[in-house]
Parts: structure tokens; sequence; C-alpha cells
């Protein structure tokens, strides 16, 4: 393989298709999100992306098969026969030049089955502990888009720095493909995974795209994130309390 190619897996019927990216980054945020659509709206996969700038590995299967490493394409069906694409995967290019190319292939993919508009999801790391209260934030590659999603709550023009692969660069390449793009991100710190900042995405994504969406499962993992957290913080001032006792035992003596 020496190129980036996608593959059908079964042609779908889509009617004004919006695609939603959610691959691997900050939080898993982007991940978190889009499995969860992906599966709450019963997402058929109907295309598949393999390309020689992912990791050189085959990822082992439950049944004891195995597959590349790859981003897959699904096709929900929303309100009033709208088609909701996902795009999940396994990982990122590693690479500059894997990203630009990887990227830009998934735009023109999109559109030439008549795609118009790409939402990227990531996480926005803004604090170095958890982040209770999560903030959604966005950038837009065109004022009127930008305009749209400021009604729906989101925060422009706040956030700040760099944001690195699929989450930045589709929006941005994809202007010059005439395709309105914006990335939502949710803030988020310190977690490999955050629940939270996921729902705090969803909960904008659930009116944008007009979709039901349960959160009882990212719910729990918020719930079980939120005890370890606090059980890590009562450890640690315990253990600060056992040294400040030595120390005064010390001056004691």
């Amino acid at each position: 393989m020496e190129k980036t190619k996608i593959y059908y897996d079964k042609k779908q019927k889509l009617a004004d298709p919006v695609l939603v990216v959610g691959l691997p980054g900050i939080g898993n945020v982007g991940s978190l999100v889009a499995e969860h659509i992906k599966n709450e709206l019963d997402g058929k996969k109907f295309a598949v992306l393999y390309s020689p700038y992912f990791p050189h590995q085959a990822i082992m299967q439950s049944d004891g098969g195995l597959r590349l490493v790859s981003n897959r394409f699904y096709h929900c069906k929303g309100k009033k026969g709208r088609s909701i694409l996902v795009l999940v995967g396994d990982t990122q290019p590693a690479t500059t030049r894997g990203q630009y190319s990887v990227n830009e292939r998934i735009i023109k993919f999109y559109k030439s089955i008549g795609g118009k508009t790409i939402i990227t999801i990531g996480g926005y790391s803004a604090a170095n502990q958890y982040v209770h209260n999560p903030k959604v934030y966005g950038v837009a590659n065109s004022a009127g888009f930008k305009k749209e999603l400021e009604g729906k709550g989101i925060i422009f023009g706040k956030a700040a720095g760099s944001i690195y692969g699929a989450a930045g660069l589709i929006p941005a390449m994809a202007k010059r493909y005439g395709i309105k793009s914006a990335c939502i991100m949710g803030e988020t710190g310190l977690l490999e995974i955050d629940a939270n900042a996921a729902k705090a995405v969803l909960a904008v994504l659930k009116d944008l795209l007009n979709i039901d969406i349960d959160f009882s499962n990212l719910d729990k993992i918020k719930k079980e994130t939120e005890k370890i957290i606090k059980d890590i913080e009562e450890a640690s001032k315990q253990q600060e309390g056992q040294y400040q006792s030595k120390d005064n035992l010390s001056y004691i003596r």
C-alpha cells in the first residue's frame, strides 16, 4: 500500500450528509463523542480508510482474527431522513506529511459523496486538574457557520493556541474545497479519557444535529472517574498530613 485508500463496504443512499469526525486526541473527547453517536444512532459501517501513514500494526480481535489499523466511516439516520456520517478510528498519522495527506483524502472523499458540512471534535486542554463543569469552545472556517454555532452556546474567541491533527487540519483545509467546517472542543484536563468533556460536547451536538442521545453510559464513566479522583485527592491529603506530623515530631524532640 503506497497511498491512503478508502474502500466501500456498502454504498449508502445519502441525504444532505453532515460528517462528524472524532479521532483519538486530547482526553479522547473526539473518540468518545463519535463512538457514542455511532452507537446511539445504530450506525452502519460503509467505508474504511487505510493508510501507510498509520502505525505498522494489526489489531487482534476477540474471535481470533485480526485487522489492519484503520479509520471507519459510519452512516447514521437522523431525523427527517438526514444522513449523519461519523468517522471513528484507531489512530492518526504520526508525521506531518501523513496528517496532511490523510486529512485531505478524507475531505475529498466526503465532497465526492455530496457533503457540505464537517464538524470535528477535540479536547481543549485548559487546566491541570479535572474540569467539573467543562465549557465548549469552537473555531469555524466561515463567519456564517460561526454565528450558527454561537447560537447553540459554543464559545468563540476565548480559546487560544494550536489544534493538532484532524480536529484542526480538516476545518482549515476544507475551506479550499467549499465545505463549511468547525472544530468543537470540550474543556478537559489531566484525564486520558474524559467522559465529562465528551458529555458537554454531545449536549451541544444533540441540539445542533437534532438527534436523541442517551447520556447514561457517559454518566457512569463520569461517576467512576470522579470517584477515582476523589480517592486520589483524599489519599494525597492523608499523605501530606502524615508528613506534617513527622515534621512536628522532629521539632518536639
